[in-house]
């Protein structure tokens, strides 16, 4: 920020005054010569005033820039062929296509697999962020010794707590942990298997795979519009294009209710596969 300084209005200096001698065919006329101190000073006002006033817009902006940077978030605007699965993976977005779902919910509408081009979309929002509080000034010496024995009390009655649980806590660490799963197509397929595994549903990778990219290419909001199941009210959606009545009817507990999330969408297919074909693997066109 420049730094401020006093501007000196400077001395009003008198006018200078003469004549001057004009030739006219031979007549002279006396014409008042006025110095040019005066005249000058008025122009010069003008490129500070023009300064000063342009001062605050570029701030403005400059601020309004740093806030955009700090915040991490990007506009985008949609284009003809985009989907938010396409979107989410051209920008690494952490969450994927769901957490671009999530931050611009109200912009999309209740299908995310409807945008349209045009559409301005908000890429890594963050939602709400609230501001730590503010340090309280230190207490009386008074109230702060009972504050420490207030604490101490607590520090005894945790330490009382954390004995009794101290069992079941290591019983729970010796647990085997859950498995992380990526994010992405390979990850989705293996948490299915996982769960398709508990539940004594058939099926393979090889398989999943197969049928997932002749279905969907790996598109998680794929959507058929055409076909009769879309005349019908139905139309197929997901990685493996299942209609709404199949999905709630193979719908495996455990799984998310939502026909776009990937896990629930492959494990509710493979268990209607395993139910009319014997396992997804046997399934090797339109079922």
């Amino acid at each position: 920020m420049p730094a401020k300084g006093k501007h000196r209005r400077p001395k009003s200096r008198s006018l200078t005054r003469g004549l001057v001698a004009a030739g006219t065919g031979g007549a002279a006329l006396a014409l008042p010569l006025i110095g040019g101190t005066a005249a000058q000073a008025a122009p010069a006002a003008a490129p500070v005033a023009v300064e000063r006033a342009a001062a605050p817009a570029t701030t403005v902006a400059a601020a309004a820039q740093a806030v955009a940077q700090k915040a991490g978030t990007v506009t985008y605007s949609v284009v003809a062929g985009d989907s938010l699965y396409k979107i989410a993976e051209e920008h690494s977005l952490n969450g994927g296509w769901k957490q671009l779902y999530k931050d611009n919910r109200k912009a999309v509408g209740a299908d995310p697999a409807l945008i349209h081009p045009g559409l301005e979309l908000t890429i890594g929002a963050k939602a709400n962020a609230k501001a730590e509080p503010k340090a309280k000034a230190k207490a009386a010496p008074k109230a702060a010794e009972k504050a420490e024995t207030s604490e101490r009390a607590a520090d005894t009655a945790r330490a009382d707590r954390s004995e009794r649980k101290s069992a079941p806590a290591a019983q729970a660490a010796a647990a085997p942990a859950k498995p992380a799963y990526a994010n992405n197509l390979d990850g989705w397929i293996r948490e299915s298997l996982d769960i398709m595994g508990r539940h004594g549903i058939p099926g393979s990778y090889e398989g999943i795979h197969r049928n997932i990219m002749r279905e969907s290419s790996g598109n998680p909001l794929a959507i058929n519009n055409w076909d009769i199941n879309a005349v019908n009210g139905t139309p197929s959606k997901g990685l493996l294009q299942v209609i709404q009545p199949t999905f709630d009817a193979y719908h495996v507990e455990g799984t998310s209710f939502d026909l776009y999330d990937p896990v629930a969408n492959i494990t509710a297919a493979c268990n209607y596969a395993a139910d009319r074909y014997g396992s997804i693997d046997n399934v090797n066109g339109p079922y």
